[in-house]
């Protein structure tokens, strides 16, 4: 686990350079390390990340992390802050957000269904996440942190 962790940070470190046309946006980059950080952190609680930045053709929006806790299936939203402003990371999974994200999870729900013969539990958690400076990362799960929408 250190050493894929290690690796990810040496091709992020790598990145700017070998594809200097297609950089994000600075927010993007932070959104997408705190991504990076959140899988890491589900796996050494446990979490068998099935799916990231999973999409469905027929709704808009998308969900950061879909993962088993056990037999308990996740819709997982990451929120990453740079810094600590007035609003927790988290307070930005409003309404429209949870509504995104629970129509995209009914969707892989569905598929899931059709696989097993029936719906598995499932809950939507999100993951705080703040980068401090020095590289390390303050982060919190918040299980069952909405209902469908």
């Amino acid at each position: 686990m250190l050493l894929v962790r290690s690796a990810v940070r040496i091709l992020d470190r790598l990145a700017p350079w070998l594809a200097r046309e297609t950089q994000l946006p600075e927010h993007l980059q932070t959104g997408r390390l705190g991504e990076d950080a959140a899988y890491f952190y589900l796996r050494e609680l446990g979490f068998t990340v099935v799916a990231r930045d999973f999409r469905s053709p027929r709704r808009r929006g998308d969900v950061d992390l879909i993962a088993w806790e056990g037999e308990t299936l996740c819709f997982i939203e990451v929120k990453t802050r740079s810094r600590r402003a007035v609003k927790p990371a988290e307070a930005a999974v409003d309404a429209e957000k949870r509504a995104a994200v629970s129509a995209v999870a009914q969707e892989y729900l569905r598929s899931v269904a059709l696989a097993r013969g029936k719906a598995p539990q499932f809950r939507f958690d999100v993951v705080s996440i703040y980068l401090e400076s020095n590289g390390a990362s303050d982060i919190t799960l918040f299980r069952d942190a909405f209902r469908i929408a």
